[in-house]
């Protein structure tokens, strides 16, 4: 027992000392352990962010077109015959422009008279033959509606006829010529088309049920041509339509507006601007303030004590140089605008103004 006791004291002693050992020289370690340096601050301004009803735009791409425009067509299918105008040429109300081959056409009007010449015919030998009792009553009537049948039938070709050619409904100018002779036009399918001249052009533009329904008549608007860069023209909104083209799904509005004395041609390519007629409420940022900006997405830096926090954002639009947002803000909320581009989540700042 006595030499057990007198190897486990020392053994003890020894622990304790490398104890003691250790913990002198972690105290040293934590001592002697830099501090990490303390992060820069970057000076920034900001500014509040503002609470703004307004109406956002409605831009809508369109072309010129005429307010009288027509487009003149066979009621009849067929080959066309002859073209007589081509386009820009000044025609006078009732005018010949057009006509079809007659050949198919006159045989069906020959074929309808030789059937009326028959049923009165029949309804004649029916009448004879009913006063010699030879014929009953329901003969004669059948023979009476087969005539009032051929009649109508050859009313029907004869108007098909007289509408086999094209007359200008209007005096004016053709503004296209879309089919050639020698072409088989369906019937109602454009083959000319004009209006009443100079002085009426319109802007046909589509635009979306969202847009659509912020539209009202005598709306002013700004129209800007391809043709004249760095222009822009006064316009009203003069139509709105009551359902969408089933062709785009879009509403087919239009504009009128003054030409100042220019010259415009049937198809040029204009945008339509204008102010939606019922207002939003948005939060408004200087442009300044936006960073990492994508289509409608973006980011701003809001001043959080001496932190920067970078909060998504969702545009609507920009208005000189404020951004309209929907998203992400509130108002009062202080946004960075000049030191943006240095800053990062949660970077320390610095505010100066």
């Amino acid at each position: 027992m006595k030499k057990l006791v007198s190897i486990i004291v020392p053994l003890i002693a020894v622990g304790l000392l490398f104890l003691i050992t250790m913990c002198g020289n972690h105290s040293s370690a934590e001592e002697n352990t830099p501090l990490p340096p303390k992060q820069e601050e970057i000076a920034v301004r900001v500014v509040a962010a503002e609470m703004q009803t307004l109406s956002e735009p409605v831009t809508a791409s369109g072309l010129v077109s005429s307010a009288t425009e027509a487009r003149l067509s066979f009621k009849t299918g067929g080959v066309i015959d002859k073209l007589l105008l081509e386009e820009g040429a000044q025609v006078k109300k009732g005018q010949l422009l057009a006509r079809l081959n007659l050949t198919e056409i006159n045989a069906g009007v020959t074929q309808a008279r030789e059937g009326v010449a028959k049923a009165e015919r029949d309804l004649k030998r029916a009448q004879n033959l009913y006063k010699d009792s030879v014929a009953t009553l329901e003969q004669v009537q059948n023979a009476t509606t087969a005539l009032n049948l051929a009649k109508e039938q050859l009313s029907i070709v004869q108007f098909n006829q007289a509408y086999s050619e094209i007359r200008a409904p209007i005096s004016g100018v053709i503004l296209m010529k879309l089919m050639n002779e020698g072409e088989v036009a369906g019937p109602g399918t454009p083959v000319y088309v004009m209006h009443a001249g100079a002085g009426d052009w319109v802007v046909r533009a589509g635009v979306t049920d969202k847009d659509f329904v912020r539209l009202r008549n005598g709306q002013r608007a700004q129209i800007t041509f391809d043709a004249y860069p760095g222009q822009t023209f006064s316009g009203t909104l003069s139509q709105i339509p009551q359902s969408a083209d089933p062709a785009t799904g879009l509403y087919p509005v239009e504009f009128s507006f003054n030409p100042g004395g220019k010259r415009f041609s049937y198809g040029m390519f204009a945008t339509v601007r204008l102010e939606g007629a019922q207002g939003s409420s948005y939060v408004s940022v200087p442009v300044d303030a936006i960073v990492e900006g994508n289509g409608l997405n973006a980011f701003v830096f809001v001043a959080d004590g001496d932190k920067a926090k970078k909060i998504p954002v969702r545009i609507a639009f920009l208005r000189n140089d404020k951004a309209m947002l929907t998203s992400g803000l509130k108002a009062g909320d202080k946004v960075t605008t000049e030191g943006s581009a240095y800053l990062t989540a949660d970077a320390r700042i610095k505010i100066i103004n």
